[in-house]
């Protein structure tokens, strides 16, 4: 017999993908009006992803106010995320409550190269510093992620899509709900092949020939996107959300060509692979009448990695380079629970504990380096609370604090406060934030141990946590019943203790050099800037959407602008529907001038920010056209004027390009 029909419970409040984007659920972790807190957010819906055609988290991401995205090429190329000038590796990414910052990469930053947005249901971004609630990492900001849930019929799909560079992308999957259980499962598969990375004045320098201007990245990524859910009664559900990732990656970039003009091998490629596995099991709870919300949650993540060359040696033979391995997992136990106090506001407590792992390791390549393996450990056990209230509905805030107790880099206290201010009958709020935060070393820069012939790269044991505290304020504005709204916020931040890069250099007696890499806590730095927005819709068919980033970054004791921080960043947005079925939507993004490091060193050398990366501007296209409930047509093009632009210095990005394809849905 089937289950009756419920009403929408306390469980359903719990899925984040169920709300507008006036809501916010990781703002508070809890699900609150997105004006009731201080914190400057951003909410990217899954009907946003989908109008825009974008598929990896790379485009999506680098439209957004506050981040600059750098990709080393196309789709598949290394990807950092940068936000409000702070590095990469100092934003928390989650998916589905799982912190998957990826400890198989030396600094510990997430890498989006991999990750493609079938299946998302909601991306929330909040800047500044969040480690009162979320800990080490999140010193910049967190981007939070959501699968999107299933509800309603069974409703599969199939999604071809083919274009330029070799693009061949095929989407399968199903989603909706029988009685108390829900699903979304949808699986994948990415292939590009045929793009050339390599700027044209870096072919033109190093001489390259005709067959070396013709060698192109290859990419070829599946992934496996799966929500489930059951409802054991109408205030306790269970959870279990899954993402897998399997890819292959072969480049051709500027520093093989080198390596084949300088005669150090025949013909070079690099190749990376990744499996990673992202799961995370819930149960939620909710009890006396929705005044007590519990979540207890389980989190597995494992990543491993294989780097090597390939392709053929000076004598004709091919590369013998043995691959280097790096393998990393983490285990996360959480609980939160929030107490309704009425009138009083709401009380939030919660405990982690966190245990990663971390390995490395290689055997002789050609007999140039001696055979290296690193693996270590490390735990982190924290406990934090909040309280959230409002006065009159007209003063509302939230206030947190954290510890953290570290097994390698020692216990971190950090709070935050984040109060708005909404002035009656004017639509006008005035928000504010202010925090701390901070980043631990990884395992890498703790315990890194590669030893050669010629170089050695050493972990630093006495690394401490990097340190930040910042604050925002700003205002919004509603007008014209809500069809129009803008605002800006100022922002500044100040961070000491920053993890770089040192370098030391030894004569051997024959005149040789030994070289010696490690890092220290040598840098403080202050960054600051606005980020202004616009949204109006215009029509109920038709919405524009801009936001304006400016960021003033630079090292506090030498003034040297930081790198990969640009000054401005533009993005417009429109989306049209003139006819029922049909949408358009065009999308318009400048990025100025950055500091960069150079690929062909000047006169300055090899330092970080020799190099300047040119600005750029890109115009995209996307159309979708419904013919009828079974089959959707799609198309769009990408970097309309063609724009040769590099970021970063000397990673050329993709040109003009086509595509289009078919949905079939029943």
């Amino acid at each position: 017999m089937q289950a009756p029909a419920r009403p929408v419970a306390a469980v359903l409040s719990h899925n984040t993908d169920i709300f507008p984007d006036s809501m916010t659920v990781s703002a508070a972790r809890r699900p609150i009006r997105a004006d009731e807190i201080g914190t400057a957010i951003t909410v990217i819906s899954e009907q946003q992803i989908q109008t825009q055609q974008r598929r990896s988290f790379a485009d999506i991401l680098a439209r957004q106010p506050g981040l600059n995205v750098v990709q080393t090429g196309g789709f598949g190329g290394t990807t950092s995320i940068f936000m409000r000038g702070n590095n990469s590796n100092e934003i928390k990414v989650r998916l589905d409550g799982m912190d998957i910052n990826d400890g198989s990469q030396p600094n510990g930053m997430f890498d989006a190269a991999q990750f493609v947005t079938d299946g998302v249901g909601r991306m929330e971004i909040l800047r500044g510093p969040q480690s009162g609630l979320y800990g080490a990492d999140a010193m910049a900001g967190v981007i939070d992620i959501t699968t999107a849930q299933g509800q309603g019929r069974f409703t599969p799909f199939v999604r071809v899509e083919g274009g330029a560079y070799g693009t061949f992308n095929q989407v399968i999957g199903a989603r909706g709900s029988a009685g108390r259980f829900h699903y979304n499962v949808e699986l994948s598969h990415y292939r590009r092949d045929g793009f050339h990375g390599v700027p044209a004045y870096i072919d033109r320098y190093f001489g390259a020939t005709r067959a070396q201007r013709r060698q192109g990245d290859r990419n070829d990524n599946r992934s496996a996107n799966i929500r489930l859910g059951y409802d054991v009664t109408d205030h306790f559900d269970l959870g279990l959300t899954t993402r897998l990732v399997q890819s292959n990656y072969h480049t051709y970039n500027a520093y093989d060509l080198m390596d084949e003009v300088y005669g150090m091998a025949g013909t070079e490629r690099e190749k990376t692979t990744q499996n990673e596995a992202i799961v995370r099991g819930t149960a939620h709870l909710s009890s006396l009448g929705g005044k007590v919300d519990q979540v207890i949650g389980l989190g597995y993540m494992t990543t491993r990695r294989t780097w090597t060359e390939t392709g053929t040696a000076t004598g004709g033979g091919p590369l013998a380079w043995d691959p280097t391995y790096y393998r990393s997992s983490r285990i996360k136990l959480d609980w939160h629970g929030t107490v309704d106090l009425k009138d009083y506001g709401t009380l939030l407590v919660g405990a982690e504990h966190f245990h990663d792992w971390f390995s490395t390791d290689q055997g002789d390549t050609s007999g140039t380096s001696t055979p290296f393996s690193t693996s270590v450990g490390m735990d982190t056990t924290a406990g934090y609370g909040q309280y959230q209230g409002n006065w009159n509905h007209i003063l509302y805030g939230a206030a947190n604090i954290r510890y953290d107790s570290n097994s390698r880099y020692g216990n971190y206290v950090t709070w935050r406060v984040a109060p708005a201010i909404h002035i009656p009958g004017t639509g006008t709020v005035i928000k504010a934030s202010g925090g701390t935060g901070f980043h631990g070393p990884s395992l890498y820069q703790l315990f890194g141990n590669q030893v050669g012939p010629s170089y050695a790269e050493l972990g630093n044991r006495s690394l401490r946590a990097e340190r930040l505290i910042g604050y925002d304020v700003g205002v919004d504005q509603k007008l014209a019943a809500d069809r129009l709204h803008f605002g800006a916020t100022w922002y500044e931040s100040h961070e000491r203790n920053l993890i770089q890069s040192t370098t030391a250099y030894d004569v051997s007696s024959n005149g040789s050099y030994y070289t010696t890499y490690s890092y220290a806590n040598v840098a403080r730095a202050r960054m600051y800037g606005v980020e202004a927005f616009v949204d109006w819709k215009a029509l109920k068919t038709l919405d524009f959407n801009l936001n304006y980033t400016w960021t003033h970054a630079r090292d506090a004791t030498t003034g040297q602008m930081l790198q990969r921080i640009p000054q401005h960043k533009f993005n417009f947005n429109t989306t049209w529907s003139p006819v029922q079925d049909f949408t358009l939507s065009g999308n318009i993004l400048y990025v100025s001038g950055w500091r960069d490091t150079p690929v062909i060193a000047g006169a300055d050398g090899y330092c970080s920010t020799c190099a300047k990366g040119h600005g750029y501007m890109t115009i995209d296209l996307a159309a979708s056209y419904r013919i009828n409930r079974y089959v959707s047509v799609f198309a769009r093009a990408d970097n309309l004027l063609n724009r040769q632009y590099e970021n970063p210095v000397g990673y050329l990005q993709p040109g003009r390009a086509g595509y289009g394809g078919v949905t079939l849905s029943y």
